[in-house]
């Protein structure tokens, strides 16, 4: 079983004991948080439901494993032939997070898509006899 969340305004593909670094949300280590965004669920069958944007009544729980600071990144600017250089560092504050349960209660499948139908074409006969 699979879900898609979103969190952060990014989406993250998760498992049951996942470890995922997202940005930072509120709580010390240890803590348990609800994910509510539920873009889709999978079912251990494979039924897979698609929520509109979100899946109603789905939920996903992990414990904060620790709040951190991402990597640095260098952020540099500059202007040809103008002199103009500008350097900066940023580090992202992030949250560790360890997946804990994925609840689908509420969920309804996806119905199965039907074949579109073929539609006739136009008899362009008929408007060269008239003629």
């Amino acid at each position: 079983m699979f879900a898609v969340i979103k969190t952060g305004g990014k989406q993250y593909k998760v498992a049951k004991d996942d470890v995922i670094k997202v940005e930072r949300l509120a709580g010390e280590a240890g803590d348990t948080v609800q994910l509510d965004q539920v873009l889709a669920v999978a079912a251990d069958d494979g039924a897979l439901t698609v929520g509109a944007p979100v899946v109603a009544g789905a939920s996903v729980s992990a414990t904060v494993l620790e709040q951190g600071r991402a990597d640095k990144i260098i952020v540099f600017k500059k202007k040809r032939r103008q002199n103009y250089r500008r350097k900066a560092g940023h580090k992202q504050d992030i949250t560790v997070l360890r997946i804990t349960d994925i609840s689908a209660s509420g969920a309804k499948k996806a119905a199965p898509k039907k074949a579109a139908a073929k539609k006739a074409a136009p008899k362009k006969a008929a408007a060269k006899s008239e003629e």
